[in-house]
């Protein structure tokens, strides 16, 4: 279909920052975009590079302690910018490692506290207990969700901040609450690896639907099969834990 409308999507730190098929998640925008006639086109943002000064939409996977070590500093001078973004409606979709820089802090197993950029409302602090395996959440907002944990990090949202949903089924934030990631404005915070998007189109849909009113685009999508991904989605709900 030919493109009637362009977006662009800053992919922060790609090399960094891209566990359990993170990636999968920028071509399941990209692939959903254009078959609705969409072109987003990925702009890579590493360690020292720029922000364009616009851009429509955010994404930032998942990364082991070293990664996010190199990533902090980098993400924390660039973080007056995208927290100024967030607040006038840019959607961000951030995974794991990102969504904990996305919080107030984290501080690693070796007790270094890293500084995040206070997007959401929330801290975490590593532990010596491993969350892992295939995750059901319940989002009042998107329904049914499904994805695949594997963290240490224990994240603590305050009274104020919107989890994503509440757990059906593993660990979540961490672990204790019953609660998993986190939502603020057109910002959605997660533990969710796997890739998370082909799995929960609904997410997918509602970040495209932001970038295109943020654009100034007609932000209703044409409706899609999503019949094979709604069989994923069952499928990766019915594994073991």
């Amino acid at each position: 279909m030919k493109s009637k409308h362009k977006l662009k999507l800053v992919h922060l730190y790609p090399d960094l920052m891209n566990l359990y098929g993170d990636r999968g998640n920028v071509l399941c925008l990209q692939q959903r975009a254009r078959w609705r006639g969409i072109d987003i086109e990925v702009v890579p943002v590493g360690v020292g590079m720029k922000l364009p000064e616009d851009y429509d939409l955010l994404f930032m996977g998942g990364g082991q302690d070293r990664g996010q070590e190199l990533v902090a500093d980098d993400l924390f001078q660039k973080g007056h910018q995208i927290k100024a973004s967030i607040e006038a409606g840019l959607p961000a979709l951030v995974i794991c490692g990102g969504y904990q820089l996305f919080g107030h802090y984290f501080k690693t197993s070796a007790g270094k506290k890293l500084p995040g950029i206070g997007v959401f409302n929330a801290a975490t602090d590593a532990s010596n207990r491993r969350l892992i395996g295939n995750v059901v959440v319940r989002s009042q907002r998107f329904g049914k969700l499904v994805g695949f944990e594997n963290h240490s990090g224990l994240t603590k949202l305050a009274a104020s901040l919107e989890p994503l949903g509440q757990v059906v089924q593993g660990g979540g934030n961490n672990g204790e609450d019953g609660v998993e990631g986190a939502l603020y404005k057109n910002a959605i915070g997660t533990y969710l690896h796997g890739s998370f998007l082909p799995k929960n189109p609904a997410v997918a849909d509602f970040l495209i639907s932001a970038a295109l009113a943020r654009a100034g685009y007609e932000a209703v999508l044409t409706e899609l099969d999503d019949s094979l991904e709604k069989k994923a989605s069952e499928l990766a709900s019915k594994r073991p834990q």
